[in-house]
């Protein structure tokens, strides 16, 4: 028999065990998320969409409009005998949260917005081609003006990077800002003193496709910025794989014998459809803009046809400046994934532009503080 102070050993030794905190916050946050999807439920109406007791709705409703995370709104119009039920909400400054998007190649992008992506403060800090510590710096700086420009209680500072991001939030490596093993997360949060969420770009930007925009549950969402990175998501939740490099497509080698990539090497899609690549060749022969343009959208289609064909996705979605990922770029991504993936009974495609931008990776950051802070998915 194992000790008090043992681990029994056998198929349960791993299991955690739920102590009551854990189905107490387990049920904060459902109730939350119910109300914030669904505005204007009643505390009956949260009971029959949770399953939980009235008696519980009524104990954990009161706590959150203690907390000012809820809020009552007026009665309900029930015209059938008996007392008028009070309607909750999710309110907009329940809460700020500071989001950053660094995926753009020449400034950090930083809102401060309500707890359904409202923009209340925007500011664009410009990079000027730092990298390393010196980026971190910016970064943290930007984030302090618009923590001075908060009027709420802040629940969070999420951030999108690019480059590949571990589950506590260091960035791997991150080529174009020559982060590498960098604890982002960490140093950041340590540096204002407030909880701070970090994640890939790309993969923000496809959950935010899906909570604030009309993607659907399964989709995969390519940013092209500084780099080239893509987002899956399957039944509404990121994939980010075993290393956490999920949808880093941008170092997938789309040309033999290529152009040399920072990843050390050659062909990769970013040497093709990257911001800075593509604008590199176009402005070394304007006269073929319009085919350049093909070309690296034919380039997207090379690298994305094998996910859509084992995955059998229908919906996807690019984000990426207007100039750039034009209708030249889509017709010419999709014809590509189309002829490779195509078959009797298989449903045609869906490729679009982004109907977020150029707020994704922004909308995306909320996302992911009101899931890790606020239980909200």
């Amino acid at each position: 028999m194992a000790r008090d102070n043992e681990r029994p050993a056998g198929p349960t030794a791993d299991r955690r065990l739920i102590r009551p905190i854990d189905g107490r916050r387990s049920n904060l946050g459902l109730v939350l998320e119910t109300l914030y999807d669904e505005p204007g439920l009643s505390r009956a109406d949260l009971a029959r969409r949770t399953g939980l007791t009235r008696v519980t709705i009524s104990d954990i409703v009161a706590q959150l409009l203690a907390e000012g995370l809820i809020a009552e709104i007026g009665m309900s119009l029930n015209h059938r005998p008996g007392k008028r039920s009070t309607l909750l909400t999710v309110p907009e400054q329940a809460r700020d949260i500071i989001a950053i998007d660094l995926s753009d190649q020449r400034v950090i992008a930083g809102a401060v917005c309500g707890l359904h992506g409202q923009d209340r403060h925007r500011i664009e800090q410009p990079l000027d081609q730092a990298t390393g510590p010196e980026a971190f710096d910016r970064l943290v700086e930007l984030v302090q003006r618009l923590r001075a420009t908060c009027q709420h209680e802040v629940a969070g500072v999420g951030v999108g990077t690019p480059g590949t991001v571990s589950p506590d939030g260091a960035v791997l490596a991150a080529h174009n800002l020559k982060w590498y093993q960098f604890p982002l997360q960490e140093r950041l949060s340590q540096a204002l003193g407030l909880p701070v969420d970090v994640h890939n770009d790309a993969n923000l930007a496809a959950v935010a496709e899906h909570r604030f925009g009309s993607g659907a549950p399964d989709l995969v969402r390519v940013q092209i910025s500084r780099g080239v990175g893509a987002g899956l998501l399957i039944s509404g939740q990121p994939v980010v794989g075993a290393s956490g490099a999920a949808g880093e497509i941008g170092h997938v080698v789309v040309e033999q014998n290529g152009r040399p990539c920072p990843c050390g090497k050659r062909g990769c899609l970013e040497t093709w459809a990257a911001v800075p690549a593509l604008t590199e060749r176009i402005a070394a022969q304007p006269d073929r803009r319009d085919a350049l343009v093909a070309e690296a959208g034919r380039r997207l289609g090379l690298a994305l046809a094998p996910v859509v064909g084992m995955l059998d996705l229908v919906d996807l979605v690019v984000g990426g400046p207007a100039d750039l990922v034009d209708d030249g770029f889509l017709a010419a991504a999709s014809a590509l994934i189309t002829e490779r993936t195509e078959f009797d009974g298989r449903r045609p495609i869906r490729l679009r532009r982004s109907d977020l931008e150029p707020r994704a990776v922004i909308l995306g950051a909320v996302a992911l503080v009101l899931r890790n802070r606020l239980t909200i998915h």
